[in-house]
């Protein structure tokens, strides 16, 4: 196989792969809530600092990651 063209659908799924991410950023910025300030994550505020820990936004972000690739490995058998 010629290199170059190997090159060329690497860069063009990464390509596609970073317009998708861009597009998905876009549109989750107008949904009601926002994703990583949902009820259930850590917050503390002292007063010299604070601390944020998204805990229930990364078990979302998980679940839907699982969902997403969990249907994209049963559609490529």
């Amino acid at each position: 196989m010629d290199p170059l063209r190997e090159i060329g659908k690497l860069m063009l799924v990464g390509g596609a792969i970073l317009a998708a991410t861009g597009a998905l950023l876009v549109f989750v910025a107008r949904l009601p809530f926002r994703l990583g300030r949902l009820p259930g994550d850590i917050v503390y505020h002292g007063r010299h600092g604070s601390f944020y820990f998204p805990i229930v936004t990364c078990i979302v972000v998980s679940v839907i990651l699982t969902l997403v690739l969990w249907i994209v490995n049963l559609l490529r058998r």
